[in-house]
């Protein structure tokens, strides 16, 4: 499994939307389409590399608090080999000071995609981060 944590210069709320609302994810992941309901589509057309396609769906959410989707690319070349929806990400925001702390989870991924997972989610993590003009990594 893959953790990270960082802390982001923003309230938990606005954060919890820039996860379940296409615009903003847009600032920070990529093109996006987002039914933010339990069900609801999670497609996100990435920049830069091989513009991979991230294709899942949200599993739970709670306003502020947590946000559970699916998570998987669809085929492409130089793309890993995660079909849409086989592993799961789960994002907990917890309220500190003016701030908030993020902590992401990603579990299911197989063993050899660990890093290099790992090494995108830091990145993708850095770049939300700049969208609220910090973002300080915990841990």
């Amino acid at each position: 499994m893959i953790e990270r944590t960082v802390r982001i210069a923003a309230r938990r709320e606005t954060v919890f939307r820039f996860f379940t609302d296409p615009e903003r994810l847009a600032r920070w992941w990529g093109r996006a389409e987002a039914d933010a309901r339990p069900g609801g589509v999670l497609r996100v057309a990435m920049d830069g590399g091989p513009r991979p396609v991230m294709l899942g769906e949200f599993v739970e959410l709670v306003p502020g608090e947590r946000i559970v989707f699916t998570f998987g690319w669809e085929p492409a070349p130089g793309v890993p080999d995660v079909p849409p929806g086989s592993s799961r990400v789960e994002v907990t925001l917890e309220e500190e000071g003016d701030g908030t702390v993020l902590t992401l989870r990603h579990s299911g991924l197989p063993a050899v995609l660990g890093e290099e997972t790992g090494a995108g989610w830091d990145h993708m993590l850095r770049r939300l981060g700049t969208a609220f003009g910090s973002a300080e990594q915990l841990g």
